[in-house]
């Protein structure tokens, strides 16, 4: 199976392709998903986490029920480290630097869902942190850790900021977004220790755009 990136006897870790659901949506027709296809080889393999169907990256699974808890235990904590990148509409202006942080909270836009929106009266302290890799005319390549885990934080930050990501959607001009193949958002890096043995585990996988 060519997503597989590292299969154990405590995990699996799989490059998710953009468009394939992490875990299996509603009805028969969305039964497809990387958490089916990894069971097909590690049959005890349970969820830690998840991405966007729009997103591709790296995405870990635990093998069997005290993995889990244990897995998902750092990543409510935050001690597993996160990186993403991304091609975004404009970018920073060079006079701004080449990194920083976004800080704005975030919550349910319920009138409109899924999506989310920044909300500065019920919203939850959301944290991003970026840095540019790229400046290529009118548009820019950042390097993109989010602090803390909100649901498309990474998409809402930036496209408050005005620099929405290359095909998005839901946070950009759909009909700008439509041009584009993909959503350009991939996760690119994740680290963790090992709940048992302490090691420290580190995993990267290339953008394929």
């Amino acid at each position: 199976m060519p997503f597989i990136v590292q299969l154990d006897a405590d995990l699996v870790v799989v490059d998710k392709p953009h468009g394939l659901l992490s875990v299996p949506g509603r009805g028969p027709e969305r039964a497809d998903c990387a958490w089916a296809r990894v069971r097909t080889l590690a049959v005890d393999a349970l969820v830690v986490h998840r991405l966007d169907m729009a997103t591709s990256g790296l995405l870990l699974f635990a093998r069997g029920a005290a993995l889990q808890r244990a897995f998902s235990i750092a990543f409510a904590q935050r001690a597993a480290h996160k990186r993403y990148e991304a091609l975004v509409e404009g970018g920073p202006d060079v006079a701004a630097g080449d990194a920083g942080e976004i800080a704005l909270p975030l919550s349910v836009d319920w009138l409109n869902r899924p999506r989310q929106h920044v909300d500065f009266v019920r919203g939850k302290p959301s944290l991003t942190r970026w840095r540019v890799l790229e400046r290529d005319g009118a548009r820019t390549r950042l390097l993109l850790e989010p602090v803390t885990g909100r649901s498309h934080q990474l998409r809402v930050h930036l496209a408050a900021m005005g620099w929405p990501i290359v095909g998005d959607r839901l946070y950009d001009d759909p009909a700008r977004a439509a041009r584009a193949p993909r959503l350009m958002l991939h996760a690119s890096e994740l680290a963790l220790r090992h709940p048992i043995d302490g090691r420290t585990l580190h995993w990267h996988a290339a953008a394929p755009f």
